[in-house]
């Protein structure tokens, strides 16, 4: 059973931007479901196999709380994994990474926070490819697969942040060493109009943008993009003449689906 969170704010659901990602685990065997409330106590996962957390977002109350689970939250789950439960937890741009950091941390996992991005010979952008020619690919049963008809060569992502991991965690998307990280997009806008700003306005990058690890029994994959996972359809009602945007794993040119099924196969242990 794969649960999706649900209860944090999300609005990546099963029934909306997630509907691409649950038919994909459905249509290879797996159950879905949604899960509306806390995480804790640690039997609140009882029979999960694999939890799914993506782009959990900060509490709107006066608690000033910003982390989107709190401390009891956060050792349940450590304590599932622990375990051997499997999280996917995945936080792309600001503010998602100051929202899931906590989490993270609890893990080893250090989040950049903003808005990662490179700079290539049309100007910046912060849809990054991860090439296993490249070497951008890390050696990992979650990029060979269960044999050559499942091995990722080329991940694409679609605006996120940069990651560290603890000590033993594989770097499943590597980032470059001249990729960069600004804080806001507000910021990231600025550097896309003049790239010659962008050493100024912003700091290197973390290490990876997806992450693999064993925590005690189980197993964890934390990825840095969320909307890789998602299959949106953008529409411009206002331009008839503009064709629609598609981002996520409805679009082609790569092995993002591979990827996200090699990462249920590991998670699930359908791959040792």
């Amino acid at each position: 059973l794969i649960r999706v969170d649900e209860g944090h704010g999300s609005v990546q659901t099963i029934a909306g931007r997630y509907a691409g990602f649950a038919a994909l685990a459905r249509a290879d065997g797996y159950r879905v479901d949604a899960g509306e409330g806390r995480l804790e106590p640690s039997d609140a996962l009882k029979g999960v196999r694999i939890l799914v957390i993506s782009n959990a977002a900060s509490p709107r109350d006066s608690s000033g709380r910003i982390s989107a689970f709190d401390e009891a939250e956060i050792e349940a789950v450590a304590q599932w994994v622990d375990g051997g439960g499997s999280l996917l937890l995945a936080a792309d741009h600001t503010p998602h990474g100051l929202a899931a950091e906590a989490l993270a941390a609890r893990f080893g996992v250090r989040m950049g926070k903003g808005y990662a991005f490179r700079q290539t010979s049309r100007g910046v952008t912060a849809n990054l490819d991860f090439l296993h020619a490249d070497g951008a690919l890390g050696e990992h049963p979650v990029i060979d697969g269960r044999g050559p008809d499942e091995r990722v060569e080329h991940v694409h992502t679609f605006t996120g942040q940069s990651l560290d991991g603890p000590p033993g965690a594989t770097i499943l998307l590597a980032m470059r060493p001249d990729d960069r990280e600004t804080d806001d997009l507000h910021t990231f806008q600025r550097i896309n109009r003049d790239p010659d700003d962008a050493e100024a306005l912003s700091r290197p990058a973390l290490s990876a943008q997806g992450l693999a690890f064993e925590h005690g029994a189980g197993r964890v994959v934390v990825l840095g993009e969320a909307g890789m996972l998602t299959a949106q359809i953008v529409r411009f009602p206002v331009d008839q003449n503009r064709e629609p945007l598609r981002f996520g794993l409805n679009t082609s040119g790569h092995d993002d689906q591979q990827f996200a099924l090699n990462v249920l196969h590991w998670l699930s242990r359908l791959i040792p």
